[in-house]
């Protein structure tokens, strides 16, 4: 099946952004291992064992229930009508969220370091924010099964 060009750059870039977001999780988890405080067991807990719930929830839960999963197939639907991923300036805006988010996991984690705050927050909200972009890839290809849609993305 051929498809045309805007709907493989919007599947490329979905796909992309995954590998990105789970790409800068791994640095980051790599960086807190070795500038928090406490025990490994304890940074092994707020950086992958609690994350992990989230990421499986967010993850599960829109593919699993159709009140969660037909909203968020038409808010993908609706980001390929908008053009997202299919130039220039959307994809830069993409990589600046994923950059600020990135630079908010590593400043959390300098914070920790110096006698703040844990942060198990900001990984587990990252986690779950890497569910969701799973999902929404996922969802890609169930859209490329729908006929009315297969109708518009084929070349």
């Amino acid at each position: 099946m051929a498809y045309t060009p805007a709907w493989r750059n919007f599947k490329r870039t979905q796909d992309l952004t995954v590998a990105t977001a789970v790409l800068i999780y791994a640095g980051a988890v790599l960086h807190a291992f070795g500038h928090l405080p406490g025990p490994k067991a304890l940074v092994v807990q707020r950086t992958l064992l609690w994350p992990s719930i989230f990421l499986t929830l967010s993850l599960g839960l829109p593919l699993a229930l159709g009140g969660l999963r037909r909203p968020l197939t038409r808010y993908v639907w609706m980001s390929f009508q908008a053009g997202f991923g299919q130039s220039v300036r959307s994809i830069l805006s993409g990589v600046a969220l994923l950059g600020g988010a990135a630079a908010f996991m590593y400043w959390q984690i300098s914070s920790a370091a110096h006698g703040g705050r844990y942060p198990a927050g900001v990984f587990s909200g990252y986690a779950a924010g890497i569910g969701i972009l799973v999902a929404q890839a996922a969802l890609v290809r169930v859209l490329e099964k729908v006929p009315e849609v297969r109708k518009q993305i084929e070349a």
